[in-house]
């Protein structure tokens, strides 16, 4: 593996998912030892070089010798390119650098609510776009409504099968509900807190699959089905509270998150 020699490149040390893969050029040899820094602490030897605000957008790689500096999904074609030849072919592919752009810029304007942590003072924060956040919003809700549909199946003994689009309405509600909520508790946080919100759901929906799939080749006992989900749920609700503390947001939010659910279950056991 080709190691790319006198280029740095500079990652969120606010972001879990960040440390991990630019660790990981180090230990695989893509980069050198010295070949990753925090754009938090970002050398002084590059500062002439870098638009801070960009590079707390999209990861920038620096080289060291030129000056040169690409950003976002550029920079980890660059590095992937040299350590590995054989891709630079696909990596020049106009449809193939279209899609990652937007899917590299999908995760990474979302990245502080994918895996949240705390922000530490005086930092460049990431841009907010809520065009990328509108989008991950759309996406977690109709994934996680799709999985609840399916597993709405294996609790008929316990919660009556409502119409296909009850899953989709009830996660939609939730983000209406909270919304509103959170607007009179702490606006300027609305699309931090829904993001962080949805990705619970998605987490959740996630947890479910194991299930569905046991459920297609095994008889399981329903009760087994629904003790899964309530675990499911409490896991959900445990870090709904770690992701309030967080955002400094307290009890409210999670209580008004438990009331929601306990109001659409006492509407479908009702009728």
């Amino acid at each position: 593996m080709n190691t790319l020699q006198n280029h740095i490149i500079l990652f969120d040390d606010e972001c879990p998912m960040c440390y991990v893969y630019t660790k990981t050029f180090i230990k695989t040899g893509m980069l050198d030892q010295n070949g990753r820094e925090a754009y938090q602490r970002m050398p002084a030897n590059v500062c002439p070089f870098i638009d801070k605000q960009k590079a707390a957008n999209e990861i920038a790689l620096i080289n060291t010798e030129t000056g040169e500096v690409t950003y976002g999904i550029q920079s980890l074609f660059k590095i992937i390119g040299h350590a590995l030849p054989v891709f630079k072919k696909l990596f020049s592919f106009s449809p193939f650098v279209y899609f990652m752009q937007k899917l590299y810029a999908f995760i990474s304007y979302n990245r502080k609510i994918i895996i949240p942590a705390k922000i530490k003072a005086n930092t460049i924060q990431p841009a907010f776009k809520i065009q990328y956040r509108l989008v991950y919003l759309l996406f977690t809700w109709m994934v996680t409504a799709y999985i609840l549909t399916a597993y709405a199946h294996l609790l008929t003994h316990f919660v009556p099968l409502g119409a296909s689009y009850r899953e989709y309405l009830i996660c939609g509600g939730q983000m209406l509900f909270q919304g509103i909520v959170i607007l009179f508790y702490g606006k300027d946080k609305l699309w931090d807190y829904l993001g962080n919100m949805m990705t619970i759901s998605f987490a959740g929906s996630l947890l479910l699959l194991p299930a569905l799939v046991v459920s297609h080749y095994l008889q399981v006992s329903p009760l087994l089905f629904m003790l899964y989900f309530l675990t499911v749920a409490g896991l959900m609700f445990l870090e709904h509270l770690r992701r309030s503390k967080i955002l400094n947001l307290g009890w409210t939010m999670s209580l008004t998150w438990v009331l929601y659910r306990l109001i659409v279950l006492g509407l479908i056991l009702l009728y």
